[in-house]
């Protein structure tokens, strides 16, 4: 008996980009609407603006802080898929997986600004963010093994796993210490700060190992 191979599925990405970037502008657009709220339920009482902003100043931190997050996000996807050239059905079932993520990020705001404070808030705020770079990451991890479906340069779709992995880890470890340290809520996040830093000094760790390859051969 003749076994047919089905072939692969593929398309290409001028549709899902439009897509991603649609998600992405209406999660960002939701992140204002409890201020927006705020603002109606506060006039209604003959509040002030000054007033306003005293009382909802951590609600304004947390939604500049998830916009800017989010844009991040956002302008790694984008610059992934600039070197896509087809698209089969894993690479679109992780770019689902990680368009959920980015959709939860807006009612993961709202319950770190608009809740009482309680250990479930960091767990569920700093686990969207790890989640969402742990797409990029397995996004990455899968167009490396499938080069059929963009022309990145093999160097640099390994530099870009090392730099997601690195930013994946520190949301990870950030994770870890908020479940460790009832109280410490989103501080951990400063740990990001770190990820710059550590990315160059991967960096130069690797030209340094192929430095010493080059002078070996």
């Amino acid at each position: 008996m003749t076994q047919v191979t089905r072939a692969r599925e593929l398309s290409p990405p001028e549709r899902v980009q439009p897509f991603t970037d649609a998600v992405v502008a209406i999660a960002l657009t939701l992140l204002i609407l409890p201020l927006m709220d705020s603002v109606g339920e506060l006039a209604d009482h003959d509040g002030t603006t000054a007033q306003w902003l005293a009382e909802e100043q951590f609600a304004l931190l947390g939604f500049g802080l998830s916009f800017v997050l989010i844009a991040v996000f956002w302008v790694h996807h984008h610059k992934i898929f600039r070197s896509v050239k087809r698209v089969d059905p894993g690479l679109l079932w992780l770019t689902v997986a990680w368009m959920f993520t980015i959709v939860v990020m807006p009612v993961a705001t709202s319950l770190s600004t608009q809740m009482e404070s309680d250990w479930a808030q960091p767990l569920v705020y700093i686990g969207t963010l790890f989640a969402t770079s742990l797409m990029l990451l397995l996004t990455r991890t899968y167009l490396r093994s499938h080069p059929d479906l963009h022309d990145m340069a093999e160097g640099e779709a390994v530099m870009g796993i090392r730099a997601s992995g690195i930013v994946s880890g520190l949301f990870l470890a950030a994770l870890v210490l908020a479940v460790a340290i009832p109280g410490a809520g989103n501080w951990p996040l400063l740990l990001m700060l770190l990820s710059e830093a550590l990315q160059r000094l991967d960096r130069a760790r690797i030209r340094r190992a192929s430095a010493q390859e080059d002078l070996k051969n």
